[in-house]
Parts: C-alpha cells; structure tokens; sequence
C-alpha cells in the first residue's frame, strides 16, 4: 500500500530506490556548495578580523564566532526539522548563512568589529545545513545501508573544502573598486552560493524526505504520536538509550579532539620553521583525511558494526595524537599524524552518526540529530579556546596528550556497550 508523505504526495514502497537516488543527488550538490560556501569565507575569515578590529589578538574570535554560531542554531533548526521536516530546516540554514556573511560585508564596509561576529554567527547556519544534511541522507536509507548514505553526504564536502581556499583569492579581486575590502570579498561570494544552495533545496528536495519516512512508518513499530517528536521527547530518547548516549559522546569527542590538535597545529608547524605553504600542504592532508575516506569508514560501519568503527576512531585519533605530539621538529611525522588525525574523525563521525539515527525512534530523530549537533560543536568551540592556553603553558605535546584523554570516556562506553548487530 502507498504510504503518504502528505495529504497530496504519496509514496509507494516500490518508487523507494529511485527516491533515495533522487533525495541523495541533491544533498550531495547541495553539500558540495554549501561546502564551498563556508570553505570560501572562512578562509580569509581571521584575516578579515584582524583588519576591522586592528589587532592579530582578536583574529581568532571570527573562526570561534562562527563556531559558536553553528552551535547556537543547532537546535532551532532541529526543532523546525521536528515540526515541519527536512527541506524548510536546510532552506533556512542556507538563507541566514547567506544573511550572515552579507552581514560580514556590511561590518568590513563600515569597521564594526561586533556587527562582524554577528555576521560570522548567522554565517555559522551554513555549516549548520552542512551537519544536518548527513541525517537527510539517512531518513530514508535502509539501515544496512544507512552509514553509507552519510558517508557520502560526508564525502560530497570535500569538493567544496578544497575548492573553497582556492577561490578566496579571485573572490576577493572581484570586488576591486567597490568599496569593499579584498578579505570581504570570499563573504560577498559565499553568500550568492548558499542562496543556490537554498533554492535548490527548496525546489528539488522533493518530497521531503524526514516526512516520507515518518509516513512509511506509519502503523510500524516506530510509529509515534505528535508529541513524540518534541525536542523533550529527543532529550528522553537520549537518556533512555545507552547506545544513543555512546553516539553522542564518540561525535563530541573525536570532533572536539581533532578541532582542538588541528587548531594549533600550524603554529606548532611554524615553531618548528615550517613555512606557508608547508604549513597548507599539511592542513590539505589532514582535510583529505577528513572527507575523502568517509564512504570507507560508511562500508566498514554498515559491514562490520558501528562498534567496530568506533574502535577504529578512537585508534587512530590516539596513534593520531601520539605521532604529532611526540614529532618536534620532524615535519613529515607532524603530517602523518593530522593525517591520522583527519581519518579518525571521519570514522567517528560516520559510525556515531549512524548509531544515533540507529538508537532512537524515528519520530525523535530530528531533535536528537539538532542535539548532536549542538554537543559536537559546543565541545569543539570549548576545545579550542583552550588549545591556545594548553599550547601557551605547557606545549603542543601535552595538547595532544589532553586530546588523547579525551577519547578515554568514549573508549570506556564503546567497551560496555551491548554487542549487538549495528
């Protein structure tokens, strides 16, 4: 029997396949430009700071501002996702990163340092629509299938991180002789993309792909009333599964010990005589770490369990932290490690990711996923304002020996949970 996604869309269970390949091709383009989006703000995003606000001391509140941004909106969006599915969470994540980074234009038009962590705050939203897009992926996948279907969301951002730095420079000359400064530039551009992004969205991701699955559901075990897909009912679903809680804390932990290392990584890399383009070659391999191995890390989730992959990430973000903080002033070691480094978040990103859409009801996922988020991204902003104070009084070893215990709690649960199949 068809199952409908509303009142005027119905979905057969046999146009399934062709749905998921249709919902998939626009997350994967979409991503690819929000990707890019963010990837040619950030770029110049401290440089910018530090011209509107006149000192390399607060260069780095831009970067953390944004953070705080993602964080912030995280729920919101989840609640809206909650209520009203996938397509109006992502079109408004996209237009108020597009409102953000105009915001940012106007700030380094006019020198106002506090209009510009405004702006990199709603900029933020568009690394919010990066995050939630992995779980779009995953509304309508087959579990056996489902860390798949999020790796290669995962994947997708590579393209744009790549390409985002590269187009900065451009970005910024195409606004020679109006008015606004060169590093303003990459924001101008930015936010044209996450406009696309979120009219693309808005026009294809059709039907919506949370409320298809929550139709289909319909009369099934995951069935659930209304009420159950509050943001309280995400918050109990948490508490009530020891899985859903190991999920949380595997994302918080690896995105919060690989943003804290890879945050002072360069400086570590340039005490140590290391110059620019050493410096970006390393960063570049550690991103490559990071995305272009996720559907790896989506098959090994899928074949052999979720545990298992979890393992895996806490392996290599600890071999990751021990290379790079033992490497002094060997440079190539330094980059196996952010190598390393990168390859171990992928994993716990894809395989926590997976358990946590794996571990709660259906109709609770929306808000779980928007808790996810929120955790992950509060952690990483904390994690990395105290990288610089680690690095400052003690060195770049012991911050990388801080990162490694962050990963004991994670090592602990993943040990006690119950060995059952995903």
């Amino acid at each position: 029997m068809p199952a409908p996604t509303s009142a005027s869309a119905p979905v057969a269970v046999a146009e399934l396949p062709s749905l998921r390949r249709r919902t998939a091709a626009v997350l994967i383009v979409s991503q690819i430009l929000g990707g890019l989006g963010v990837a040619i703000g950030i770029a110049l995003a401290s440089v910018l700071a530090q011209e509107v606000s006149g000192t390399e001391a607060l260069s780095g509140l831009a970067p953390t501002a944004m953070v705080a941004g993602t964080a912030l909106l995280s729920m919101p969006l989840a609640a809206l996702m909650t209520a009203r599915g996938r397509r109006p969470g992502l079109v408004l994540a996209y237009v108020l990163g597009a409102v953000g980074a105009g915001v940012v234009v106007v700030a380094a038009v006019v020198g106002s340092f506090p209009l510009l962590l405004v702006g990199m705050a709603g900029f933020g939203a568009g690394s919010s629509a990066n995050l939630q897009a992995r779980f779009a992926a995953a509304d309508l996948a087959e579990p056996e299938r489902r860390a798949r279907a999020i790796s290669t969301v995962v994947w997708a951002t590579t393209i744009g991180a790549v390409l985002g730095p590269n187009i900065a420079a451009p970005a910024g000359r195409s606004v020679a002789g109006m008015g606004i400064p060169a590093a303003a530039g990459p924001f101008l551009w930015a936010a044209g993309v996450f406009l696309v992004s979120a009219v693309m969205v808005a026009a294809l991701l059709r039907p919506d792909p949370l409320l298809t699955a929550r139709a289909l559901a319909a009369g099934s075990a995951e069935d659930t009333e209304p009420e159950g897909r509050s943001l309280k009912a995400g918050f109990r679903a948490v508490r009530e599964s020891p899985r859903a809680r190991l999920a949380l804390v595997t994302v918080a932990a690896s995105h919060t010990a690989m943003v804290s290392i890879m945050s002072m990584t360069p400086v570590a890399l340039s005490h140590h005589g290391a110059g620019i383009q050493l410096i970006g070659l390393v960063i570049s391999g550690h991103i490559a770490g990071m995305y272009a191995f996720s559907p790896v890390m989506g098959w090994l989730s899928d074949k052999l369990g979720r545990l298992s992959v979890i393992g895996l990430a806490v392996g290599l973000l600890s071999c990751a932290a021990l290379l790079a903080g033992t490497a002094g002033g060997s440079h190539g070691r330094t980059a196996a490690g952010l190598f390393l480094l990168g390859l171990g978040w992928s994993a716990g990103l894809v395989s926590g990711s997976a358990l946590l859409t794996d571990s709660v009801p259906q109709a609770a996922r929306a808000a779980v996923q928007g808790l996810s988020d929120l955790t992950m991204n509060t952690s990483a902003g904390i994690g990395g304002a105290a990288a610089g104070l680690i690095v400052a009084q003690a060195g770049y070893g012991w911050l990388n020996a801080v990162g490694a215990c962050l990963l004991l709690p994670l090592a602990v649960l993943a040990l006690r949970s119950p060995k059952r199949p995903g």
